[in-house]
């Protein structure tokens, strides 16, 4: 029998629990403008609109890149692709940015943000809308340019593990 929560203040561990049922594309999130060049690893990312092509990211006000992000209002979101386990796990730590960036090829599109190589797709973009919500920031980001990968398997994050999904997993 499943569990019910009916108490309206729902625990912190709690709920991180259940969230960690959501399936979720692995996407490393990248900027470089007058603030400097960084980068993050993140879930939290969802399309809202294609008209204009509009993205949202969502980014802890706590976390070490935060005001280089808000600095640049500039970012790219990078899709990782099956194989990418270890690049997300350096751009999640405590990794030194400049040995972060080190571990990949890296080129530019319109916005001078980091694209990732071989992601399996990128959206450069330019932060259009900032909303606060609790201890995050929700980046709204509308796209200038995409660059397709190769790949045609992508990586989730899923019950606190890696995943591979798409074409040829067997």
């Amino acid at each position: 029998m499943a569990e019910t929560l009916n108490n309206p203040a729902v625990e912190k561990h709690l709920f991180r629990d259940a969230m960690s049922r959501l399936g979720a594309a692995v996407n490393i999130i990248t900027t470089d403008g007058p603030a400097g060049r960084a980068g993050f690893t993140a879930s939290a990312v969802c399309s809202v609109t294609d008209s204009p092509p509009t993205l949202l990211v969502c980014l802890n006000r706590s976390a070490s890149v935060y005001n280089v992000f808000r600095q640049n209002m500039q970012l790219c979101v990078n899709t990782l692709a099956a194989g990418h386990e270890s690049l997300s796990g350096l751009f999640g730590g405590k990794t030194p940015m400049t040995d972060r960036f080190m571990a990949a090829d890296w080129t530019t599109q319109v916005t001078g943000s980091p694209i990732l190589s071989d992601a399996l797709a990128s959206f450069d973009c330019i932060v259009s809308q900032i909303v606060s919500v609790g201890t995050h920031d929700i980046l709204v980001c509308e796209t200038r340019a995409l660059v397709f990968g190769d790949s045609r398997r992508g990586l989730i994050y899923f019950d606190r593990r890696y995943h591979p999904v798409g074409e040829h997993l067997f």
